[in-house]
């Protein structure tokens, strides 16, 4: 072989050992886990909103993630689902991070959500403001953040004495509702706007008090497990907020009817909250819950809001 030849030879050689190289690729740990699925539990409310938007415009699927979202029609049912650990985060409240952490489930709260609640009348009762109550019955689920709110939104009604009445599947507290076998109800968006559309007297609602009880929480399982997944979660989730700051309401309503299971009438009537991009709850916000919680000895733990969160995921 002549010298110039050899020189050639050893030159494609070289260059196709460089190609090899450069095309072959271990996997990483990031790949490896980019393949597990996060699955999430939503209720029928505004807080899920995002996670439906998200879905939608494909924000997972670009941020590498592959979700699957757990609809449950009552709060009860979504722990179950938790607890179980069939799922691997909840859109929840502070007062079920409290029991799920008593009950010895290892949770953390990962961020805060944006929800409203009203109280509302029934189109054919007697009562149209807070001070008429006296006397009537209230659809709540009990133990719950609809009990809560419902308790801080009569805090300043003396001797209301109004009668709670259980009923845990919010569908179910809409229909007693619109047909008079309760005098009011606490409900959430966008239900609530569906009552307050068919006469529903709307009393008063968390926002004009300020309060969001909201949370996401994830296990701590899954926080050690699908790290990077629940981060992806989050960016895909902001990523929806965004969309739905800038977007009219007119342009995603279908979706929210056809994939969240929200009824064709909140087209005219569905009231939002102002969406925020993930950020941890308020101290006081926990600090309230708690106390609330301890008064009606539903806990005698002394959690600190730090105690409970993970705030390295968003």
């Amino acid at each position: 072989m002549t010298k110039k030849r050899l020189c050639i030879f050893i030159l494609v050689v070289l260059l196709g050992f460089s190609g090899f190289g450069c095309s072959s690729k271990q996997p990483s740990e990031t790949d490896s886990q980019s393949t597990q699925t996060l699955t999430i539990g939503i209720l029928p409310d505004v807080d899920s909103i995002p996670f439906i938007i998200a879905a939608h415009n494909g924000y997972f699927e670009e941020e590498g993630l592959k979700i699957k979202i757990e609809h449950f029609k009552s709060a009860v049912d979504r722990d179950a689902a938790f607890q179980t650990g069939n799922i691997d985060g909840v859109v929840s409240d502070i007062l079920a991070a409290i029991f799920l952490k008593d009950s010895g489930l290892d949770v953390k709260i990962t961020s805060k959500t944006d929800g409203l609640y009203h109280l509302i009348a029934a189109q054919n009762s007697d009562i149209s403001q807070l001070t008429e109550i006296k006397g009537g019955t209230i659809g709540i689920s009990k133990n719950t953040i609809i009990e809560y709110l419902t308790d801080k939104m009569l805090e300043n009604v003396p001797e209301h004495s109004a009668e709670k009445v259980i009923i845990p599947k919010i569908p179910t507290r809409l229909e007693m509702l619109r047909n008079n076998k309760i005098d009011m109800a606490t409900l959430p968006e966008p239900l609530a706007s569906v009552a307050i559309d068919e006469g529903g007297k709307p009393l008063i609602n968390s926002e004009q008090l300020g309060l969001n009880p909201g949370i996401m929480l994830f296990s701590q399982d899954a926080i050690d497990n699908k790290r990077q997944e629940i981060q992806a979660c989050y960016r895909a989730y902001n990523r929806a907020v965004e969309y739905l700051k800038e977007e009219p309401l007119e342009n995603y309503i279908d979706v929210l009817i056809a994939e969240a299971g929200f009824p064709e009438t909140i087209k005219n009537t569905l009231t939002l909250p102002d969406y925020q991009k993930a950020s941890m709850p308020e101290e006081q916000d926990f600090k309230d819950v708690l106390d609330w919680l301890r008064s009606k000895e539903l806990t005698t733990s002394d959690y600190s809001l730090e105690e409970l969160a993970d705030d390295s995921l968003i």
